[in-house]
């Protein structure tokens, strides 16, 4: 409900109308920028009311952060400087978008989820990343500060790798395998709480266990959401016929395609086996079911000849020969007893107990 009430926002609107569909997840927007070739590497954070056309225009690779996409006017001014269609701008601001691979003749567009595990509420937390490139310069639009970005900060300090050496588009495709292989993190937590749901089915399963499967296979519908169509955004980037993506990177990104084939895959398995353990729970409360019912049964067959002596001798009649008999009592509590017990070695001989 709370994904359809975010497109209400933009209904009757024209196409390319920036609106943010999203929460404000931070105070104020930040901008950050990265700006390295092979031999420099310098760093600034920028006033949101900067003018970004001179970044637009330098030499070596500019790398434009900005978190807050709550800020209509610098998302228009940073589209501006940097001549991107209205459409992207909208695509930008408009949160919950399928993961997607998008050409505007010089400017290539990419939206995909920055998956990470919340390890203080053992969930998992999805944010939309935008990234706009071209010649020179990249453009990443997140929702709030804090990202799966730093090894790539990293690199690009420090000049290992390739990063320092290539483009715009090596660039991109470092943002992206940083954000794919995050995946893998996250399958790993996903993998220790099925695990542990996998120990308590095992051992004494309670309707808990039952809303904690339910929350699971929710959240395996919500990865398999994002995750999904990432694998035709990748395959996007390696039939572009772009200019703007060099040999060099295609083959980088072809990895990245084995990457998500196999995270796919693995999201498979383990949604499998989470539809698997609302079985075995059922399986479970089931034979536990059946146990109680078996012992209650036996309870009751054992009690059907006794309840018939004890009910012929409670009969109100006034001849009845063993009133008589001095040890008629206790004959009346052994003949019970050895009934019971002749019962209960038939019913060993059965396997029924």
């Amino acid at each position: 409900m709370k994904m359809i009430s975010r497109y209400t926002k933009k209904i009757g609107l024209p196409p390319g109308t920036v609106v943010h569909t999203g929460d404000q997840k931070i105070k104020a927007a930040k901008v950050s920028v990265m700006h390295y070739s092979g031999a420099s590497c310098e760093e600034h954070v920028l006033d949101t009311e900067t003018d970004f056309t001179s970044l637009a225009t330098l030499k070596g690779v500019t790398w434009i952060n900005i978190d807050g996409l709550h800020d209509i006017s610098l998302i228009q001014r940073i589209g501006t400087a940097f001549d991107l269609h209205p459409l992207i701008l909208e695509d930008i601001t408009n949160i919950g978008q399928r993961p997607k691979f998008e050409e505007y003749g010089d400017r290539l567009f990419v939206i995909l989820p920055m998956i990470s595990f919340d390890d203080h509420n053992m969930a998992i937390d999805v944010e939309q990343i935008s990234l706009v490139f071209g010649k020179g310069f990249v453009l990443s639009f997140q929702e709030r500060t804090g990202d799966v970005l730093d090894c790539v900060r990293e690199r690009i300090r420090h000049g290992t790798g390739r990063l320092r050496k290539e483009g715009a588009d090596y660039l991109t495709y470092g943002l992206i395998d940083a954000i794919v292989d995050n995946y893998y993190l996250v399958l790993e937590r996903m993998g220790d709480k099925i695990e542990l749901l996998e120990d308590e089915l095992i051992g004494e399963p309670n309707e808990t266990t039952l809303h904690r499967i339910h929350d699971l296979k929710r959240e395996m519908i919500g990865l398999r959401r994002s995750i999904w169509p990432l694998r035709e955004l990748v395959n996007g980037l390696i039939r572009s016929e772009s200019l703007l993506i060099g040999k060099t990177t295609r083959m980088y990104v072809r990895d990245v395609y084995d990457h998500t084939v196999q995270i796919i895959d693995t999201l498979e398995s383990y949604r499998d086996m989470t539809s698997s353990m609302l079985d075995i729970y059922l399986s479970s409360v089931s034979n536990k079911m059946n146990v109680v019912m078996k012992v209650l049964t036996i309870i009751a067959t054992l009690f059907i000849p006794l309840s018939f002596i004890a009910g012929v001798y409670g009969m109100n009649f006034r001849y009845m020969p063993e009133l008589q008999w001095r040890w008629a009592y206790p004959i009346f509590w052994l003949v019970c007893f050895l009934i019971l017990i002749g019962m209960v070695i038939f019913f060993r001989k059965k396997r029924w107990i």
